[in-house]
């Protein structure tokens, strides 16, 4: 079974304007679990704006990108009222839905999934990693997605759930992992796509070792042009900085390095050696003490 949704905020549509001050830089927006989320531009809005309005016009949104690039950060900036499914293979209907679950007395009740609350709430779900979700599965949630906006739940007796004003569905792919298909039908009900990136300029801002950050875009470049399949993302820079505050800028080398796929460790070990003019391999134990 799929672990349980998790609510970030009771359910409220009130969310934080994304102010721009007279420098045009919008204010970092608080996220539910205290971390700050810097807006990027979309559309020449900030994008948590931009989302906001998108909601309001009921026109459904997919982001897309490798891992760590912001995505669920950006969607939880965005709305307060948010409840989240990570998406993977194992959700079934009922996960989504709801389904008979025994009470304390013995007895069964019907416990709704975080869809039909979130239809009946109100609120804005996302559906993260929403392409590792089976397309049979997915399939069950469509009717609440076009202009009907009603579900019908045929293990509750074939009720059917009307979607309350201010009911939302955004969904989050990452295109390289395995597993991850974006059917026909799952992209069709999303009407905008938005891709997104690494901000390095945000990391450069956050203080992180500028050769890291430096690595990196190289290495995003890399990528683009096929030569490597990976580069570090915002996640893996910020984890780079708190590596390096503890044991060093050579330990969080080594581990950057360590932590990109085989397939392309040699390269990004030759990128790292060269950028810092020294022998750089994958963090590993040394001699015993």
């Amino acid at each position: 079974m799929a672990p349980p949704p998790r609510p970030t905020t009771p359910p409220t549509n009130a969310a934080p304007q994304a102010t721009a001050p007279p420098d045009g830089k919008s204010q970092p927006i608080t996220r539910p679990n205290g971390q700050q989320y810097h807006p990027r531009v979309l559309a020449h809005l900030p994008d948590v704006e931009a989302l906001r309005r998108l909601r309001e016009a009921g026109v459904a949104v997919l982001l897309y990108g490798p891992p760590g690039t912001g995505k669920t950060s950006l969607i939880e900036a965005a709305f307060l009222d948010l409840i989240t499914v990570a998406g993977d293979g194992d959700i079934t209907v009922g996960d989504l839905v709801g389904e008979y679950t025994q009470d304390s007395s013995g007895g069964y009740e019907f416990i709704y999934g975080p869809l039909v609350t979130a239809m009946q709430e109100g609120r804005a779900l996302l559906l993260d990693d929403a392409t590792l979700i089976s397309p049979k599965v997915l399939a069950a949630l469509y009717p609440a997605l076009d202009g009907r906006r009603q579900l019908q739940v045929k293990a509750h007796k074939g009720e059917t759930i009307t979607a309350t004003d201010g009911f939302y569905m955004i969904a989050g792919h990452n295109p390289g992992v395995h597993g991850a298909v974006l059917t026909e039908a799952l992209a069709s009900r999303f009407s905008v796509q938005i891709q997104v990136g690494s901000d390095y300029d945000l990391a450069a801002s956050l203080k992180i070792n500028r050769t890291a950050v430096r690595i990196a875009r190289h290495l995003a470049t890399s990528q683009q042009a096929g030569e490597v399949g990976w580069a570090p993302q915002l996640r893996e820079l910020i984890a780079f900085q708190k590596i390096a505050d503890v044991l060093g800028a050579e330990a969080a080398f080594a581990n950057l390095v360590g932590i990109a796929p085989l397939e392309d460790r040699d390269v990004v070990a030759e990128i790292v050696t060269r950028a810092l003019g020294r022998p750089v391999t994958a963090l590993a134990l040394g001699r015993q003490l």
